[in-house]
């Protein structure tokens, strides 16, 4: 394992906590009132966190992509429809997973993930979020955390780990059971991922399959901005 490994990969976990209380303490706003800016805020970190593995990258002599051991035409469609549906059925069923563990209740869907934001910024976002999360995690815990550990099995299921404890800042909410409840609907997922891509070496299914189900996300924020009504109907089903 590279030494230095190890320390990066909670990067963004870190990352999103300071964001989150940085903005918190300048607007005098607490974590849960700025909860729905997690969207955006996301973007952000996903370029910075490209911008790092770039320079790592560069640092060793390489580009992004062979970071990431990205091979032009090695990819089949088959398997990019195999790992999408993989995405969709393992990411859907953690979070019903994890709804029932933590709230006791199937499906539990959290209203502030798609709550509104200014409708400018919701279309933009629609745009970036789901390109650069591909780039920036598919990179940072596959690319960089897979492919620099030697042992199998702490190669899957460190990068795993981070991969989903991310998601316990996404948004920094200091309520233990929500940030449980993330982590847990993203761990089965995350340890499959990371265990194809150790077996493959190809990024790009886990990408494309990455996007696509963050498109479904920023879809649902896009039409609770455009129609804000909408989203107070959901939360009075909830």
């Amino acid at each position: 394992m590279n030494k230095k490994t190890p320390y990066l990969l909670p990067f963004r976990c870190v990352i999103f906590l300071l964001v989150f209380l940085g903005i918190s303490l300048v607007t005098g706003k607490s974590p849960e009132d700025i909860g729905n800016w997690w969207s955006p805020l996301a973007t952000v970190i996903n370029i910075i966190t490209i911008g790092l593995l770039i320079l790592i990258a560069h640092k060793n002599k390489q580009t992004y992509f062979e970071l990431i051991n990205y091979q032009k035409g090695k990819t089949r469609i088959v398997e990019i429809i195999v790992i999408t549906l993989i995405v969709l059925v393992v990411g859907t069923g953690g979070m019903y997973l994890a709804g029932f563990i933590c709230y006791g209740k199937i499906p539990y869907n959290a209203p502030m993930m798609i709550a509104p934001i200014p409708k400018v910024v919701a279309i933009l976002n629609s745009l970036l979020l789901p390109i650069t999360t591909a780039f920036a995690e598919d990179g940072l815990y596959l690319g960089y955390g897979v492919n620099r550990i030697k042992n199998k099995f702490a190669a899957i299921l460190i990068p795993a780990f981070f991969f989903a404890l991310q998601h316990s800042f996404i948004p920094t909410l200091f309520d233990a059971r929500f940030m449980i409840y993330r982590f847990i609907s993203f761990l089965p997922l995350t340890i499959i991922l990371c265990a194809y891509y150790y077996k493959k070496r190809n990024p790009l299914p886990v990408m494309i399959g990455h996007a696509l189900i963050d498109v479904a996300t920023v879809s649902w924020i896009l039409i609770t901005s455009l129609k804000p009504e909408y989203y107070e109907k959901l939360c009075n089903m909830a």
